[in-house]
């Protein structure tokens, strides 16, 4: 007798097998399609690598040829621009050495010398200061009164009209003031200043480094002199905002090609506010050599 369950069973089974042998057979087709597909790949992969090696190297060469022009450019644009000046470099705070080399870079093919390079110190030791400056109004800067602030200033003026032009008090009290000089106090043709924000300091400190550094800039500023507040790009927080209220020229940028150039030209009279930040006017100034 024919059993419709047995045949059933028997189909299921030959489609179950035939099912498979089908995946068993796509599984190891796929795994060879797979693999050659994925050294495909692979291959195109090093090749775009390679090329895009090769692009760099070919990209850098020129970036360092282009760099290679604007240096040498840069050196005939300012050469002799400031023969036979005398500049001073000073700054408000310690020393910073990335700065100092980035000025001399700066002033190298312009004829310049730089002539004199000062720290003034902070916070000020004013009970020293009043001790050197006996015999003079400068002794009551230890008093803790209200005048003391416009006394700071008025130091801080002479200081800077001694600087550039010579005189007795900033002979007597320059070891009070600096904490390091090198080189000569007298006649410069024009001053790089540079300052940072003060360190944390009892509100008496922070206002005597106020008092003494807007005095200073308004002493140089007086005699007529360039003075030029600069900065280097990663300085943080700007001091261009500081500068400007002081009513000096300023250059954000001094570590960069342009920077240098703005130094150069400003130290000539070109006033201004030049560099890469928001607060920056310019670039550079309008031309690449004052007007005669």
């Amino acid at each position: 007798m024919f059993d419709y369950r047995y045949h059933a069973l028997s189909l299921a089974a030959v489609l179950l097998a035939l099912a498979v042998g089908v995946l068993l057979g796509v599984a190891i087709g796929d795994s060879n399609l797979v693999s050659s597909a994925k050294n495909g790949i692979v291959a195109t992969l090093r090749g775009d690598l390679h090329s895009s090696e090769r692009d760099n190297a070919r990209l850098q060469s020129e970036l360092d040829h282009q760099a290679g022009v604007a240096r040498a450019l840069y050196a005939v644009a300012v050469s002799g621009l400031l023969t036979g000046h005398d500049v001073g470099l000073v700054f408000l705070g310690g020393p910073g050495a990335r700065v100092e080399s980035e000025v001399r870079q700066a002033l190298a093919p312009t004829g310049a010398a730089l002539s004199l390079v000062a720290s003034v110190r902070e916070p000020l030791d004013l009970a020293a200061l009043a001790s050197d400056a006996r015999g003079t109004r400068y002794a009551r800067l230890g008093d803790a009164s209200p005048s003391s602030a416009a006394l700071v200033d008025a130091l801080g003026q002479r200081v800077g009209t001694e600087l550039t032009s010579g005189g007795p008090l900033i002979a007597h009290l320059g070891p009070a003031v600096f904490g390091s000089l090198a080189g000569s106090i007298g006649h410069l043709d024009g001053v790089i200043l540079v300052r940072d924000d003060p360190p944390a300091a009892p509100a008496a400190d922070a206002q005597a480094v106020n008092s003494f550094a807007s005095g200073l800039s308004a002493g140089l500023r007086n005699l007529g002199l360039p003075v030029v507040g600069v900065e280097l790009t990663t300085t943080d927080p700007s001091q261009v905002p500081w500068y400007k209220a002081q009513g000096l020229s300023s250059v954000d940028d001094v570590d960069t090609l342009a920077g240098r150039a703005a130094l150069a030209l400003t130290l000539t009279g070109v006033p201004g506010t030049f560099g890469t930040k928001s607060t920056a006017s310019a670039l550079l100034p309008p031309t690449m050599r004052p007007a005669p």
